[in-house]
């Protein structure tokens, strides 16, 4: 099939809309499930340049969890703790797969921004990722394969009409990309950049102890904004993006949006918040927005209203400010990682009141020094890369 037609573009007013190959050749897709849109295939196809790439760095079955054509979350398929299985939703004695074990570690990023999200697995989807995905809210999945029993289970979803996109994972696309805006064309080389443990060697910190696990966090991190729009920042720790913060004008926003999300991925960890007892009617995504009000600031105004006892089945001891920080302060060895060079140190300030032990970014600003010393006042392990990830 050469051309796909698609029920509108962004928005229902943009019509006519379709997919094609540009050089002529047939769509390196096939639909087996749903009628995937607009802006669902862009999500498919960023999301499947992302986990490709990552399988290719480093080896591990890779998962991302995209919306709006940025990663809510991306990850390798590294074995779950009992811990990651609670914050997770999780059977504790649920057998996984590790391209399960990735898919859930990308959704669990931020499970706020991965509601209503599109899938992409490196690797063929088995049953135990598709029993997982059942119940989540999301659009659709791109893989290159399915199992008979997982394309089964996702059949099932939305009834019937979740979509699930197959693509060939041979496809290769052409060297010079398009695009249109405004009634005009741009036109550029495809970002074919290779990104791998051998970017990692310039360490310009007096801390040069790189561990392995630090060098398949950065690549994650780096792989993961190749594919977030810019300006982006991540956080990585144990192969999970625990934070992402996309498309800031500034920096230094963009490293405390995805500082904060870090922070709340710990917060979902703290005893009192593994502790909370809801209302066994709740959903998942329900739990995950009470979730998010609870360690919020707005909790204690719930408390007044009474509206904890629509989810709780007891009444949520608070999460003090001050035992907040205390938490976030245990927070250790995360790395982060950005699109583009840090113009300040305010940038590792931040970072490290997330914990951050390792840092990759390209290098090449004026204030590089400050930088450097910055991170050298925390004794901090910084790659500087040369390379920029702009995406838009």
């Amino acid at each position: 099939m050469k051309q796909l037609e698609l029920k509108y573009g962004c928005n229902p007013n943009q019509k006519p809309a379709s997919i094609s190959v540009n050089d002529g050749r047939d769509l390196p897709i096939e639909v087996l499930n749903g009628k995937p849109g607009y802006i669902n295939f862009m999500d498919a196809l960023n999301s499947w340049q992302l986990v490709k790439e990552l399988k290719e760095a480093t080896g591990l079955p890779a998962a991302a969890s995209f919306k709006h054509v940025s990663p809510a979350g991306a990850a390798v398929g590294l074995p779950l703790s009992q811990t990651d299985r609670a914050i997770y939703f999780v059977d504790p004695q649920a057998e996984l797969t590790p391209m399960a074990c990735a898919y859930i570690r990308a959704r669990g990023a931020d499970r706020l921004c991965s509601y209503g999200d599109w899938a992409a697995l490196s690797d063929t989807c088995d049953a135990a990722t598709a029993a997982y995905l059942k119940p989540e809210v999301s659009d659709g999945i791109i893989a290159p394969d399915y199992t008979p029993e997982a394309l089964e289970i996702l059949k099932s979803k939305k009834k019937g009409g979740y979509n699930i996109v197959k693509i060939d994972p041979a496809y290769v696309p052409a060297v010079q990309e398009h695009k249109d805006v405004f009634g005009i064309t741009f036109e550029q080389g495809r970002n074919n950049f290779k990104i791998d443990a051998s970017l990692l060697t310039n360490l310009v910190t007096e801390n040069k102890t790189l561990p392995d696990q630090a060098k398949i966090d950065m690549i994650v991190a780096l792989i993961t904004l190749k594919y977030t729009q810019s300006n982006s920042v991540c956080y990585v720790k144990n192969g999970q993006a625990i934070g992402v913060g996309a498309g800031q004008q500034s920096r230094i926003h963009c490293t405390r949006l995805a500082g904060n999300k870090a922070d709340n991925w710990y917060l979902r960890q703290h005893p009192k918040a593994l502790g909370l007892q809801f209302l066994d009617t709740l959903r998942r995504p329900d739990r995950d927005n009470a979730i998010d009000v609870y360690l919020s600031d707005e909790y204690e105004d719930v408390l007044r209203e009474g509206v904890w006892q629509t989810k709780f089945k007891v009444k949520p001891e608070p999460l003090t400010a001050q035992e907040k920080k205390e938490w976030i302060a245990t927070q250790t060895g995360v790395t982060v990682g950005s699109d583009a060079f840090f113009p300040f140190g305010d940038n590792v300030e931040r970072a490290r009141k997330s914990g951050v032990s390792y840092i990759v970014e390209p290098g090449g600003s004026i204030r590089d020094d400050n930088v450097i010393e910055t991170a050298n006042r925390y004794h901090m392990v910084m790659a500087f890369t040369g390379m920029r990830l702009f995406h838009h």
